[in-house]
């Protein structure tokens, strides 16, 4: 496939899949495409049919929130010992655009504009998703590395 971002979880379970860092009990911990909040990562699940939480069962359930919280606390101690602004974490299962399950996990820093700091990361301009500053690259190997080690 020449573009792993249509297929996500069946790049990443074919091994193609360029942002995944690992894969989990409950998932894939993967990367964000975009960083203008460094260290933003997401838990898909390794089942493109499962559309929501509910569709699995109990156990594979507590291994997808156990993986989620697994990366959030991973991220959080990535992200702290990178930059003196960090907050906190944001978790959340949304799954309004994409089909499939996944959680978002999302640093907050200090530095955030005052009107979005304490409110949904999705106040956020829109175009910050597009923008090829802040897009995934080498320059973010270190961040990678950090949340890797901290997730091991």
């Amino acid at each position: 496939m020449d573009d792993w971002r249509k297929d996500r979880i069946g790049s990443a379970l074919r091994g193609e899949n360029p942002a995944v860092l690992t894969r989990l009990p409950g998932g894939f911990a993967v990367i964000g495409d975009v960083q203008w909040l460094p260290g933003y990562c997401v838990l898909l699940t390794d089942n493109p049919r499962v559309e929501r939480l509910s569709d699995l069962a109990r156990p594979e359930r507590l291994a997808f929130l156990d993986s989620m919280e697994r990366l959030g606390e991973a991220v959080e101690r990535a992200c702290a010992g990178l930059d003196p602004a960090f907050r906190r974490i944001n978790l959340e299962i949304l799954g309004n655009t994409d089909p499939y399950l996944h959680a978002h996990i999302w640093p907050r820093y200090e530095w955030e504009p005052p009107d979005i700091v304490g409110r949904p990361v999705w106040l956020h301009p829109a175009a910050r998703w597009s923008d090829p500053a802040t897009a995934l690259g080498p320059q973010h190997d270190p961040l990678r590395a950090a949340i890797l080690r901290h997730l091991r």
